[in-house]
This record gives C-alpha cells, structure tokens and sequence, in this order.
C-alpha cells in the first residue's frame, strides 16, 4: 500500500494522516495474520511505544483495525479489509494456539449470529477459538 493510499483511506475514516499513523498504517496493512503493539514495536524498530500504542488506538477507535482479546494477556489487533466499513456479517472468529502463542485469523469463519434478549444491545463481538494450530500438530 503506498502512502498516498494509506492518507485517503484516513481521511475517508476521519483520521488526521500523521506521518506515525501512516508509517503504522502502511506496516500493519502488509501483516496477514493478528499483532500485537510488541510485534509492531519489534517491525518498527525507530518509534517508541507510546507514539505506536497512540496511532493503534487511533486507527482502532475509527476501525480501521480491530482490536481483540485472544486470552493470551496482550491485546491483539487485525487489519480491516474493508478500510473501516465492515458490516456484522463480515466479522471473522480467530483461533489462539495454546503451544505457540499464535492467534490466526479466520477469514472464512463467521462469527455466529446472537440472538440477545430483548433489551440488550451488542457494541462488539469477540469470538476466539483455542486450540493447537496445524503448525504445533505437526511438530
């Protein structure tokens, strides 16, 4: 993704395109699985923790990545394909290996539809499977 095509996705999210945001931005558009801010932190060597964790808060307050809880203790983060403008049905489930630490996305694992009680609202939705990725089978 170039630079340019990281600033207009922004600005169509209402994001400020800082040169941070988009030097995390463009990183974490090339990622193909989950992150962490330490994994970022290990990809962007030069800039310090707070100014990554900012623009990841940031870049998820508006959606254009997503944030999750996998169980592992640390906060892991996955890029939105669709620039901030997912609908329910596209909301994918992530699988955490118990052995190596790893959480997948599963891109073709839809998170099933609750049926909540009348009253309730849903504001997000975090649907994590753990197991032993194939990785950690074969080994």
């Amino acid at each position: 993704m170039t630079v340019k095509e990281c600033c207009e996705i922004m600005e169509r999210a209402g994001v400020k395109p800082t040169s941070i945001r988009i030097l995390t931005y463009k990183a974490v558009s090339e990622l193909h699985d989950t992150f962490s801010l330490g994994d970022l932190e290990n990809l962007l060597e030069d800039v310090d923790k707070s100014s990554l964790f900012r623009a990841l808060r940031t870049l998820s307050d508006h959606h254009l990545i997503h944030a999750l809880e996998d169980g592992s203790g640390s906060v892991k983060y996955c890029v939105c394909h669709n620039h901030g403008a997912c609908t329910e049905e596209e909301h994918h489930c992530h699988f955490f290996c118990e052995q190596c630490k790893k959480t997948y996305c599963l891109e073709d694992c839809v998170v099933p539809k609750a049926n909540l009680p009348q009253g309730f609202e849903a504001h997000e939705v975090n649907y994590v499977i753990k197991g032993i990725c194939s990785n950690c089978k074969k080994a």
